[in-house]
């Protein structure tokens, strides 16, 4: 019985063009999502560790514009908790609307060394607008 005869192997598809990768350390901002506990924590371990806050940091915790805005401060009230946990005071959770289990946007500025805490109702705000654009909706 014959050997089949070699058969070309078709030419591979051109690879997509994709934009460049983000820079994080270009842009200073760094992202992440978490979900309030029942006592307002939420466990923020790579944006702490991008800013350098380990266990036992003292913060300041303030309200600006709808979100959390924690801050190092050595007469601060609040501290970075032992397994890298933020705390989000409860006077500061009920004036954004952050309530247990509903999901936030965390967004560490390295250049202020702050973290914005966004609740999820803010983000949904923002990104409505975008979204109808994307997806072709008046």
């Amino acid at each position: 019985m014959p050997s089949p005869l070699p058969v070309a192997s078709p030419e591979p598809a051109p690879m997509p063009t994709l934009p460049p990768p983000a820079d994080e350390s270009a842009a200073g901002v760094l992202f992440d999502v978490a979900r309030p506990d029942t006592a307002g924590r939420v466990t923020a371990r790579a944006l702490l560790r991008a800013l350098e806050w380990t266990p036992g940091t003292a913060l300041r915790v303030d309200i600006s514009h709808g979100a959390v805005l924690v801050t190092p401060a050595a007469a601060g009230a609040h501290v970075v908790g032992a397994r890298g946990e933020l705390p989000l005071p409860a006077a500061a959770r009920h004036l954004c609307g952050i309530t247990p289990g509903q999901p936030v946007l965390l967004a560490a500025v390295r250049s202020r060394n702050q973290i914005l805490v966004h609740p999820s109702h803010t983000i949904t705000v923002l990104l409505t607008d975008l979204h109808a654009r994307i997806l072709g909706r008046p």
